[in-house]
């Protein structure tokens, strides 16, 4: 019988990698936007797709401490290494393995996805660099021949290195086919539920797919797809990941680490994982002096980016104290690198005033 929950993902077994997303401690990492393959349904942004550019989850990468810094910013306890193709990059990959190896030890899970069937050199140089799991993606049209392709044998030698490995493909009709394989090798197999995204819209539209709903991206479909086969075959290690798990369980997780690790002391961290603090704009020398008058404690507040954000229960208690002085609100942020704005609720206007 399969595991369900709330966010509509079911599976009948998670590879480790999948259990540390689902806890978010999986750092993201993309490596590459360059492929060499042209799925109809990859969901790359305009920004990544085909661009060598490289991503520790929404931190863009300039060098190797970029990833370190990220990876402690949500204390990660793993990897996954993701593009485009890794592999059309296999130094920078290696390197990167190695890198994260060596920072955070061999505990720290890493997992490769790729849509090319390598050898076996490439395979010992992943695994003796610290790969523990391998994820490969065929493309639809050779899903009806596995057994002879080139994915057949690469599986065999991953498996005799000693890494963990499976499939990893989109929840689509003739799915079943891959999950046959999997079930046959005995390996594991995810299940993506298909998702529109501003680059794949119009090859989804033109194939007949349309979303589920006006509330979200799901495709029409791709779940029952993914529900029949491992109804069918409860004893594979198949397991369908919804686009609500990725939003409600794996990023909010994500989020809640990271906000955890990155909170000061008078950020409040919301269910949600965001901080939500007070922001007093202008003259910050001018906003300190006054802040000192009022005896606010030096640790609840922060000069930031040229404004003072503070405890959002003192802005509320000397809002009458400035009211006329400066603008000031209240602020929800993600805790992810550019501190992405949620929210902002005004509780004054700009007015002139010197202290």
């Amino acid at each position: 019988m399969e595991h369900e929950n709330g966010s509509g993902s079911f599976y009948t077994s998670l590879p480790h990698g999948c259990q540390l997303c689902y806890k978010g401690a999986k750092m993201v990492l993309f490596v590459t936007g360059l492929c060499h393959k042209s799925c109809f349904y990859c969901p790359v942004s305009e920004k990544r797709m085909r661009k060598d550019v490289t991503f520790a989850n929404e931190r863009p990468v300039s060098s190797d401490n970029d990833i370190l810094d990220e990876a402690r910013s949500m204390n990660a306890l793993g990897t996954g290494i993701t593009g485009g193709e890794p592999l059309l990059v296999p130094d920078r990959v290696l390197g990167y393995i190695k890198l994260l190896k060596a920072s955070f030890g061999s505990e720290h899970h890493i997992h490769l996805y790729t849509a090319q069937s390598p050898g076996r050199v490439i395979l010992k140089e992943l695994k003796t660099a610290g790969l523990d799991e391998i994820r490969f993606h065929p493309q639809p049209e050779i899903w009806d021949h596995l057994p002879v392709s080139g994915f057949a044998r690469s599986l065999e030698i991953a498996k005799e290195l000693g890494m963990d490995a499976g499939f990893e493909i989109p929840s689509l009709p003739g799915s079943e086919q891959v999950a046959g394989f999997a079930r046959d090798c005995n390996v594991f197999i995810n299940l993506n539920e298909l998702e529109f995204s501003q680059t794949n819209a119009g090859a989804l539209k033109a194939r007949g797919y349309s979303a589920l709903d006006d509330e979200s991206c799901r495709a029409t479909g791709s779940r029952d797809v993914a529900y029949s086969i491992i109804r069918k075959d409860p004893g594979s290690k198949a397991h369908f990941c919804s686009s609500r798990f990725k939003d409600a369980v794996q990023l909010r997780n994500r989020l809640l680490r990271t906000a955890n690790q990155s909170e000061r002391e008078f950020d409040e961290v919301t269910p949600d994982g965001t901080l939500f603090y007070g922001v007093i704009e202008g003259d910050v020398e001018r906003i300190t002096k006054m802040l000192s008058l009022l005896e606010v404690p030096r640790q609840l507040f922060e000069l930031r980016d040229g404004r003072v954000e503070l405890a959002w229960w003192v802005l509320e208690e000397i809002a009458s104290e400035i009211r006329g002085r400066f603008r000031s609100w209240y602020e929800e942020c993600y805790p992810t690198y550019g501190r992405l704005v949620v929210e902002r609720i005004p509780i004054d206007t700009a007015v002139d005033f010197t202290i």
